[in-house]
This record gives structure tokens, C-alpha cells and sequence, in this order.
């Protein structure tokens, strides 16, 4: 029996579009009617369209967030979030600031970034874009609140680098998103702190065992959850971790591979 299914959001709930398919909510509503409970599992923020999708997938329960760090009980604003270190985040400004490299900081509400660039400019043009939120760059001390994660915009060639470089108490978990195909998103959460711990949490908020949640999912940062649950489900556009950690594989998200996933929670 799967009595909880932890969705991914770019490359699993979102296809390159940039839009869930109107299939997908149909059977969203079934397996909700069925007492299933669903949960948005992601690295977006919980603002913006995102906050949107968990309020439509089940507006009244846990969504997980920032990659783990945020994770949200919806009707009540409850909060099992994580901060990261004020000397954790100054390093991470001050190497962005000497690379010229794009970064992101977040607290469970907001997040400011600062443009180096062109290049960079028209990343986090794109990437508020696809949030869903106004595009405003702004100075990281403008940040009010507990930053609960960070994170990299990078092209591809510049992956290996920026997860070969030292981040001391960190967990680096890269990702991508079909909606901006010529960036790598490198979540830095605290140490400990993934999808998997979050997914932990949530199943433990709703008093299941790990035996009966599925997630369904199609990246590196997925595989830590995956390897947890009773039912890891890989879309067919999955990276390689995905896959290995995965026992069932469902078509490719803009070919109704969700829709595929929720369906054999149905029937289980």
C-alpha cells in the first residue's frame, strides 16, 4: 500500500513547458479521493508557482522545499526547517563575489541574489522567470531571516569545478530543470540536511512507515530519498543516480510519466 507520494518538481511534475499537463492534476485528484496524501519534494523555494503546486496538489499537508532545508505544513505555517551557518553563508557571498559567480540565498519566504554578469543576469532572469517571482536582484545583507539554503547557477562546463570546491559543512546536491536546460543548479543545504532526511521527517509527521511512500523523481538530488522509501519511481529523462536508486521507471515527464507513477500508487 502507498499511502504517501513525494513529487519532484522540474523534470518530473514540470516537463519542458514549464507547465504541469492538466492529466497531471486529474490524477493528482484521484489519488487524493483515494486517501493517498501527496507532497511536493523540491529544490524550488515554497514561494512563487511552487507554493502554488503544493497548494493544489494536497493544501493541507507537509511539502518539502529548498532541496530538504524547508519543509512546510501548509495550513499552519509549521516549520521543520534548517539554517545554515552565518559563516557558512559569508564564505559562500565571498566566493561568489570573487568568482563572479551566480548565487542564491533563501530563507523559507524569500531569497536575494546579486548579478555579476551579463551572463548571470539573464540566468537569474530565467530562473525567476520559471519561480514565478519578480526579477530583483538586490544585495545579499538585504536578506532578512535565517538562510536555510544556498545555491549555484552554473553552465554545464563549469559543474565539476563547482562541485570539486571545497564546502565545508555543506551537502552539494546538483540538479537541472527541462525549463532552462543550459543551467546546473547546485543546492547547498546543511550537512545531513537532503531530501531523504526531509522525506524521513514528513512520513514521520504523518505517523507512516518509509515502506509505504513512493517518490518519484528524475535526479542526482533525488537519489538520497529514493534509496529510503518503500516505492522509488525514476521518470525515463532521469540522470544516471536517479535510476540506479530507483525500482520502477515510468515514461519521460512530458510523455505522462507522472501520470504513470500515481497510477501504480493506486493500484498497489
Amino acid at each position: 500500500m502507498i499511502r504517501l507520494v513525494c513529487i519532484d518538481v522540474d523534470g518530473t511534475l514540470v516537463g519542458s513547458s514549464g507547465v504541469v499537463h492538466p492529466d497531471v492534476w486529474r490524477a493528482a485528484e484521484r489519488a487524493r479521493a483515494a486517501g493517498i496524501r501527496l507532497a511536493i519534494c523540491s529544490g524550488r523555494p515554497a514561494f512563487g508557482v511552487t507554493g502554488d503546486y503544493a497548494r493544489r496538489l494536497d493544501a493541507d499537508g507537509w511539502h518539502i522545499f529548498q532541496n530538504g532545508a524547508s519543509v512546510v505544513h501548509l495550513p499552519t505555517g509549521r516549520s521543520l526547517s534548517a539554517r545554515l551557518a552565518p559563516e557558512t553563508v559569508a564564505m559562500l557571498v565571498d566566493r561568489a563575489h570573487r568568482a563572479r559567480r551566480l548565487l542564491e540565498l533563501y530563507t523559507d519566504h524569500d531569497y536575494a541574489f546579486e548579478s555579476p554578469s551579463a551572463a548571470a543576469t539573464e540566468r537569474a532572469l530565467a530562473h525567476a522567470a520559471l519561480l514565478g517571482v519578480p526579477f530583483d536582484p538586490r544585495p545579499f545583507a538585504s536578506l532578512r531571516g535565517a538562510v536555510v539554503r544556498a545555491q549555484w547557477l552554473v553552465p554545464h562546463a563549469e559543474l565539476d569545478a563547482v562541485v570539486a570546491e571545497p564546502h565545508p559543512g555543506l551537502e552539494v546536491s546538483p540538479s537541472t530543470s527541462p525549463a532552462m536546460p543550459d543551467t546546473r543548479f547546485v543546492n547547498l543545504t546543511p550537512a545531513g540536511v537532503d531530501k531523504g532526511s526531509a522525506v524521513r521527517a514528513v512520513a514521520a509527521e504523518y505517523g507512516l512507515p518509509l515502506a509505504e511512500v513512493m517518490f518519484v523523481g528524475d535526479g542526482w538530488n533525488d537519489a538520497a530519498a529514493m534509496r529510503l522509501v518503500g516505492c522509488p519511481v525514476a521518470m525515463a529523462n532521469a540522470e544516471p543516480e536517479a535510476r540506479l536508486a530507483a525500482r520502477r521507471c515510468v515514461a519521460h515527464v512530458d510523455e505522462g510519466g507522472l501520470v504513470e507513477a500515481l497510477e501504480l500508487a493506486l493500484a498497489a
